[in-house]
């Protein structure tokens, strides 16, 4: 079966299975873009990211694997505008989305540095950005030594997107340049539909992300695609099928025995766990 969107004849996979609800003990609004810090100790996330709201990060520490200890709104990361979607490496480089200054420098990725429990010296993530009206970069994922980013390149109508792509960046300096090779190595992964929310393992050989399309934005899917070597282009993708209703989002537990994501429950989003078979 083939999710909405996908090219006919998609694979399925059961790798990621089993999926349990996440509780987050003192939280009970809407739980979006789960990450789990490289040591396993925090999970970041947003509230809802409706064009309406003023989306803030937040986080919760861990209890056990599907048991977090809501800590408030993630200090130094938010702003008047949508800020979410978070991610960072073990050197504790912070990632994240931001429309704070995007009115005028068309820029929507910031990078910080996340330590005692809030976010410093956050600054644009520049090169990245076409800097043109109605592209706005609106998910990203860091590899955990910090030195690929996984972004998605997005074209959106008034407002939700009309096109989606994964795009590879490779660390320069302090920041990011779009690498050469990104459209060779996700050339079986981007497609006319929608993808986005990208989640890649330590070893470079999975890939996770989120596909549906523009008239279907409420029956996303998960997919997953790998490959031999940190060097080649991911194979075709493969839809994990056990994860059923609208989800989104994936992210690895920190030993990548599991993973995190959010699907809609009533007219409510929170978090779930499966775990790898």
């Amino acid at each position: 079966t083939c999710a909405p969107g996908a090219p006919r004849g998609t694979a399925t996979s059961l790798r990621y299975a089993d999926p349990q609800p996440v509780v987050i003990a003192g939280y009970d609004g809407h739980a979006m873009e789960p990450f789990l810090s490289r040591d396993g100790r925090y999970l970041f996330f947003n509230d809802l990211n409706a064009p309406w709201v003023d989306t803030d990060l937040r986080f919760a520490e861990r209890i056990d694997a599907t048991h977090f200890r809501y800590l408030g709104k993630l200090e130094g990361a938010n702003s008047r505008k949508l800020d979410g979607v978070a991610t960072m490496d073990r050197a504790g480089r912070f990632y994240f989305v931001s429309m704070r200054d995007y009115d005028r420098t068309r820029i929507s990725l910031f990078g910080g540095v996340f330590a005692d429990g809030k976010v410093a010296n956050v600054r644009p993530l520049a090169g990245l950005s076409r800097e043109r009206p109605r592209y706005i970069d609106f998910d990203l994922d860091v590899s955990p030594d910090g030195e690929h980013l996984y972004f998605v390149d997005g074209r959106f109508g008034l407002l939700t997107p009309k096109e989606a792509d994964i795009v590879v960046a490779d660390r320069e300096g302090e920041g990011f340049v779009p690498s050469p090779h990104s459209a060779a190595i996700l050339r079986n992964v981007n497609t006319d539909a929608l993808e986005y929310a990208p989640c890649i393992s330590a070893d470079g050989l999975t890939l996770l992300f989120t596909r549906t399309r523009p008239d279907r934005l409420m029956q996303a899917s998960i997919y997953i695609a790998q490959r031999a070597r940190p060097t080649d282009p991911f194979g075709p993708a493969a839809r994990l099928v056990a994860l059923e209703g609208h989800v989104e989002a994936p992210a690895f537990d920190a030993d990548e025995r599991a993973i995190y994501f959010h699907r809609k429950v009533g007219d409510r989003f929170a978090i779930f766990l499966a775990v790898r078979r």
